[in-house]
């Protein structure tokens, strides 16, 4: 699954892998049921609600897409912790390289376990991951149902007033 990613961005959105279905259709956040796009939509950060196949629009924005791990499957839950580090390790790489002024990691879990940090919650983190700051966000995946969609967009609301607040 490629990076949607350029040098110098807002935010880089970081899910925890593709799913099967985004991986063949070659879009972030594809599989039906998804939450990602109405997220974005609902919160302010795009003016319209976009597909997946229209995903680049991001990029103008100057927000982009990324993962932990890049292996596709069903559902994230059968990663293992080691591909999870591995996978934290190449996207602390990644974020050194291309600078962008904040990484959002959909899924606590992810964050918890690919850094390190299993006390960490919702929300701004303390650290930084290549000089970057983070903020963590609910996974909009539509198997997760602890968030409803009216959470997923006040939570991703927070972050884009926080960008904003920066530029």
């Amino acid at each position: 699954m490629p990076d949607l990613i350029a040098p110098g961005l807002k935010v880089l959105f970081c899910g925890i892998n593709p799913s099967v279905y985004s991986a063949v259709v070659g879009y972030h956040f594809a599989r039906p049921g998804n939450r990602f796009w109405p997220a974005l939509h609902a919160s302010g950060i795009t003016h319209r609600l976009l597909a997946p196949s229209e995903q680049h629009e991001l990029l103008a924005l100057g927000w982009g897409i990324t993962n932990v791990v890049e292996r596709a499957t069903v559902s994230a839950d059968v990663l293992t912790d080691a591909e999870l580090t591995e996978g934290g390790r190449r996207l602390e790489a990644k974020v050194r390289r291309y600078r962008p002024e904040y990484l959002a990691v959909l899924g606590i879990g992810a964050w918890r376990t690919a850094f390190g940090h299993p006390k960490a919650s919702l929300g701004p983190q303390p650290q930084t991951l290549g000089g970057t700051r983070v903020w963590v966000l609910p996974n909009p995946s539509g198997l997760n149902a602890h968030y409803l969609p009216e959470d997923l967009a006040r939570l991703f609301r927070a972050l884009r007033v926080a960008v904003e607040g920066i530029r």
